[in-house]
């Protein structure tokens, strides 16, 4: 029994659930000041909920992810879904600090449907459009993370921090609605435990050198996104910009522009060019962080510098994503799993040195930190690419 083909508008709803599922993760972080006023608790204490919201989401990786091999995907994408929308109502009602940040875990957790989405995307998909369906899926989730903040902001100012919770519960209840009617069925393609299921993840890092140099790529290309986003609004609310928060919010729809990469990454990438596509994005994070640092009194060189680091963020992350797929079409959920647990480990780590590094030196050494990290990188993707098998490099998407 073959797997269904995958028309136009299953792929840009399934773009569409990424992004609405992925903004889950952004929400909270425009809107501490405001609950922590409500909630009667420090702006610190609030601030762990962005944290609280982080490891539940890691936990998702880690544990639920692979399920996306063992399960039928549209029932399982079906019911992490609907319980999106019970977390968020969860959050929206929260009357103390406990419950919101046990609410935050759990919907941190319930978000990972966002990453059971693209590799699906990808299963789905003809081989020869691979990279174009998950560079359009990878664009929805792009802007979901872009535009959170922007919109949480904006729902925020005309009806507090809880009807943001609110009308996300509502919009993840709408797509949830429209994947029951539009997803097709997916089957699994595991038999077996679940314990062996997670031990087979190591296997995978262990035998495929593919999935080890993307890990790294992937996890140094989203420690940079996380410095820059990080450190961003510190630079934005100090002079010489002095910047609203409204104002700052606002700059996350610069970094839409990244969308258009990744869908361009996603039809070179169908023509076996990945490898040529890697160096290029890398080169583009170093041409970036050149132009941020000249952002401290320039806004036309920070918009640019912004720019460019989300096309090299999102074009690295379609091709990084287009080589792992091909390595199992039986084990992409737990490919992707180990793939995206190194890539949220690079972000994590990268907004709290990015936070250490701001206090410390200001915005120049944050750029300094940024331009180290894209030079490490490009290092790494010359080493790493060179050391390919030969038949490897003649067909960079072979299929395992």
């Amino acid at each position: 029994m073959s797997q269904p083909r995958l028309s136009r508008a299953v792929v840009l709803l399934m773009a569409v659930a990424t992004g609405i599922s992925v903004a889950n993760l952004y929400y909270s972080q425009p809107l501490l000041d405001l609950i922590s006023g409500d909630l009667g608790i420090s702006t610190a204490s609030a601030g762990a909920l962005v944290t609280m919201t982080q490891i539940g989401y890691a936990l998702g990786l880690l544990f639920v992810l692979p399920l996306g091999d063992l399960l039928e995907r549209r029932g399982l994408i079906l019911a992490l879904s609907l319980a999106c929308v019970g977390a968020l109502i969860l959050t929206a009602t929260a009357q103390n600090a406990p419950w919101l940040f046990a609410a935050s875990i759990v919907l941190g957790l319930l978000t990972v449907v966002a990453q059971v989405l693209v590799p699906l995307a990808a299963t789905l998909a003809e081989p020869r459009e691979q990279g174009t369906v998950v560079g359009i899926v990878m664009s929805g989730l792009l802007l979901g993370i872009l535009l959170a903040r922007t919109v949480a902001g904006l729902l925020a100012e005309v009806g507090g921090w809880r009807s943001v919770y609110w009308v996300a519960a509502v919009a993840m209840l709408v797509v949830t609605l429209a994947l029951w009617r539009g997803l097709p069925v997916s089957r699994p393609t595991q038999r077996s435990t679940y314990g062996a299921l997670m031990l087979s993840i190591g296997h995978f890092i262990r035998t495929e050198p593919v999935l080890r140099r993307r890990m790294v790529y992937g996890a140094l290309t989203f420690f940079q996104f996380s410095v820059l986003w990080t450190a961003l609004t510190g630079l934005l609310a100090g002079a010489p910009y002095r910047y609203s928060e409204g104002v700052i919010g606002l700059f996350g729809l610069i970094g839409v522009a990244g969308a258009l990469a990744a869908q361009l990454a996603g039809r070179y990438a169908d023509r076996g060019r990945a490898v040529h596509l890697t160096v290029i994005f890398t080169g583009l994070l170093i041409a970036s962080w050149l132009a941020l640092a000249l952002g401290k009194v320039s806004l036309a060189a920070l918009v640019i510098g912004i720019v460019v680091l989300d096309a090299g963020v999102q074009g690295m992350q379609v091709t990084n994503q287009t080589q792992i797929y091909a390595i199992s079409r039986e084990g992409r959920a737990r490919v992707n799993a180990a793939y995206m647990t190194s890539y949220f480990a690079g972000g994590a780590i990268g907004s709290l040195v990015s936070t250490r590094v701001a206090a410390a030196g200001g915005w120049v050494a944050v750029c300094w930190l940024g331009a180290a990290v894209a030079v490490a990188q490009l290092m790494f993707v010359v080493i790493g690419e060179r050391s390919r098998p030969r038949a490897d490099q003649t067909n960079p998407l072979r299929t395992a």
